[in-house]
Formats: structure tokens, C-alpha cells, sequence
């Protein structure tokens, strides 16, 4: 099991930005897929970006609705992932969920990801 803790959530106004952080154990984030999925009260959770394990592969994944806006990076200094939210819009308002897949490669399907953190409210007013 991956300890997952996921902060920067926060409340801001549309058109701004906020970064999330994902502070995950050593070695982490060069042996797992990681992922960004968010969630709206009774509602599923959503894909909102993905990295392959070591950034094997250059190019991230990103759900259409985010593509242009929000960037997934890492620190492997600091064991932290992060999502960088830029033009944030209401639409964007939910719990961000970080998690880890125990293989290389990333999916869309948040069934696929064995790890979760608790998640960070993130909340954009109009």
C-alpha cells in the first residue's frame, strides 16, 4: 500500500490558478503510473491527468476538459507530484484525488489505480 496526501486545494476566484501537490513515499513516483482525478458529490470520479511510472513516456495524459490548462509535474527530490491548474472555471470545482498505479503505464480508469489519497477541495467561484 502507497501513502498518498494530496494538498493546495483552496478556493478561488475563475481565471485563476491553484497547485496541488501529491507527496508520495520514496522511489514512488519511478515505480508507479501516477494520476489526478476528481470527484463531484454523487458523482463518479473523473480522469483529470496521468503520467507513466519515471515519465517513460514524454507527453502526459489529459482529459479533454483540462487539456491547455492544467499541467501534471514531479519533483523527485521532493517524492511530490503536482497539478498545475491554470484558468481554473467552475466547472472545475470538486475533490482532486492523487493515485498510484502498481504498473508502468497510465489509464483513464480510476478502477486501475490501487492507491488513493484522501483529496483536496478545490472550489471556484464565478
Amino acid at each position: 500500500q502507497v501513502s498518498l496526501v494530496e494538498s493546495g486545494g483552496g478556493l478561488v476566484q475563475a481565471g485563476g490558478s491553484l497547485r496541488l501537490s501529491c507527496a508520495a513515499p520514496k522511489s514512488t513516483l519511478s515505480r508507479y503510473a501516477m494520476g489526478w482525478f476528481r470527484q463531484i458529490e454523487g458523482k463518479q470520479r473523473e480522469f483529470v491527468a496521468a503520467a507513466a511510472a519515471g515519465w517513460i513516456q514524454q507527453a502526459a495524459d489529459y482529459a479533454d476538459s483540462v487539456k491547455g490548462r492544467f499541467t501534471i509535474s514531479r519533483d523527485n527530490a521532493k517524492n511530490t507530484l503536482y497539478l498545475q491548474m491554470n484558468s481554473l472555471k467552475p466547472e472545475d470545482t470538486a475533490v482532486y484525488y492523487c493515485a498510484a498505479r502498481t504498473v508502468f503505464t497510465t489509464t483513464t480508469d480510476p478502477g486501475g489505480y490501487d492507491n488513493w489519497g484522501r483529496g483536496t477541495q478545490v472550489t471556484v467561484s464565478s
